[in-house]
């Protein structure tokens, strides 16, 4: 069932309008309202001042130019071109089309906004309260399987990051229950985890897969996996907030590929909030 109104979600059964919905007890999460709708928020990057917001379907053509004003005045705005992979980019580096291709993008200074996009791949927002930098990654499989939130780290602490410090948010993606891959898929994510090889058996027992009816198949929880390979990567797990809220299942808030093979996108952003080097 889904953790906002259940299983009987459909483009005319709308979470905002429902009495009974249990929209906003999202525990660590908040709905931010604007005159231009709905945004999702990870409380513990708000609480550190970071400006940053998960939008939804409902906001789509509006992509991150107008998105921004959204979040704070007068801030540039960055992303990549997204191909699938593990490169992080400068946010310096990526100021206008043809924007660089790469997953993911870090702040190299203050106001910058940072942005990905995807319709089922899980939108990653980092941010250091220590130095202020922020990061912004797309995690689908390959990202991860790749160490893309490695790399994220790694450069935030270039920026004088301490790792210790990171606050982590997991947005809105395809939920385990409803992601089947081929095992070998899984197991690719699984050696990513610690750098060690595991057997579907284990990734079971570590709640990263479930089994599947489809041989050779398993359902992979890829937000479970990411955060279990960030504590591995030495991030506490009390600052790693993963977000209950399936794309798939809910189609009134969010595009999802697998469910609508639809070349459709919502966009993630945090601004940056660095101002001199600080170093841990």
């Amino acid at each position: 069932m889904s953790p906002l109104h259940g299983a009987h979600a459909d483009l005319g059964d709308d979470p905002f309008d429902r009495p009974d919905s249990r929209f906003n007890t999202l525990q660590g999460w908040s709905w931010i309202g604007c005159y231009g709708g709905y945004y999702l928020q990870a409380n513990h990057l708000q609480e550190a001042g970071f400006e940053h917001g998960f939008f939804t379907r409902r906001w789509h053509g509006r992509g991150p130019d107008e998105l921004a004003g959204y979040l704070s005045a007068g801030v540039s705005v960055h992303r990549p071109q997204q191909v699938h992979g593990a490169v992080v980019i400068e946010a310096s580096s990526a100021t206008g089309s043809p924007w660089p291709n790469g997953d993911g993008v870090v702040s190299d200074r203050g106001g910058q906004s940072l942005w990905v996009c995807g319709a089922d791949c899980t939108p990653v927002l980092l941010a250091d309260p220590v130095s202020g930098h922020a990061a912004a990654c797309h995690a689908g499989w390959r990202g991860v399987a790749r160490r893309i939130l490695d790399e994220a780290i790694l450069r935030l602490e270039q920026r004088g990051a301490c790792r210790e410090s990171l606050l982590v948010a997991l947005g809105p993606a395809i939920s385990g229950a409803h992601y089947q891959v081929n095992n070998s898929v899984a197991l690719e994510v699984g050696a990513s985890l610690d750098g060690t090889s595991h057997t579907i058996a284990d990734l079971e027992t570590l709640k990263v897969v479930t089994p599947d009816s489809k041989d050779g198949h398993c359902r992979l929880d890829i937000r479970a996996a990411a955060r279990l390979q960030l504590q591995h990567a030495g991030l506490e797990a009390s600052k790693i907030a993963m977000c209950p809220l399936c794309t798939l299942s809910e189609p009134s808030l969010f595009h999802s590929w697998r469910r609508d093979q639809v070349k459709a996108v919502q966009w993630s952003g945090i601004v940056g909030q660095a101002a001199e080097s600080t170093f841990c």
